[in-house]
């Protein structure tokens, strides 16, 4: 059974699907058109925040209504995975009114952090995928559930802190700019990377066993996921590094 650390591709995703219906089947390029199409629609949210943002007091009611919205949606879009087609640019446009406003936020702070985030994001993206193309990185059934179990044990970290912190607590050091914090993103910002190589697999996997056409916008929904998350990851780690300047 094939796994990723991905919440969104899981091991039935393409079977839960219909794999080998009758029509049109996903394709890697179909995939990449999505993923392009989605990443268009957030830069576009995101560029309008953050014009609303540089300067002036930041849009926390959109922030906060593209983070929750973009959140709910990707739920609707894990369970209706059908509905990707519809639901898949909205959580784009909603995750970039969020991501433009938390970016203009690091802006602000830490000038020229952003851009530095995006081309390492990307870079670390298209590096990543020559690497598996390329049969430089082989994706075992022992580096899969390394990586799957990395990144539930971050997401058991977080979500402690997260409960802690609305006692008014929190888990000492990871959130700060000391060496321990340091270090734990740079751990985060490895797995999540390392998550994009078992989308890449998971998504070749699909479009071989032929899912329907619909999961080329769940698939590129999935990636996104991901994208987004190493890009936060990446920001923290570059804003701890420049808080020690």
């Amino acid at each position: 059974m094939m796994r990723t650390g991905n919440p969104m591709l899981h091991g039935e995703t393409f079977t839960s699907a219909g794999v080998g219906v009758i029509g049109e089947r996903m394709t890697i390029e179909g995939t990449v058109n999505k993923t392009l199409i989605m990443l268009f629609i957030l830069v576009l949210a995101a560029g309008w925040v953050w014009g609303k943002t540089m300067g002036q007091e930041a849009p926390i009611g959109l922030m906060m209504g593209g983070a929750i919205g973009g959140f709910i949606v990707g739920l609707v879009t894990f369970f209706k995975k059908d509905w990707a087609p519809i639901t898949a640019p909205i959580y784009a446009g909603l995750e970039g009114l969020f991501l433009g406003g938390i970016s203009a936020y690091f802006e602000t702070k830490f000038p020229g952090i952003v851009i530095q985030a995006v081309a390492l994001t990307f870079g670390t993206l298209f590096c990543l995928l020559i690497a598996y193309r390329s049969g430089m990185i082989q994706v075992t059934q022992n580096f899969r559930l390394g990586v799957v179990a990395a990144t539930g044990a971050i997401m058991v970290v977080y979500l402690v802190s997260m409960v802690m912190g609305f006692f008014g607590t929190g888990i000492p050091f990871i959130h700060e700019g000391g060496t321990i914090g340091i270090l734990f993103s740079l751990f985060v910002v490895v797995i999540a990377a390392l998550n994009l190589v078992l989308d890449f697999d998971f998504i070749e996997h699909g479009a071989e066993a032929g899912a329907p056409k619909f999961m080329e916008w769940f698939a590129a929904f999935a990636l996104m996921v991901t994208l987004i998350w190493l890009y936060l990851e990446i920001l923290r780690l570059l804003a701890k590094l420049n808080s020690r300047r």
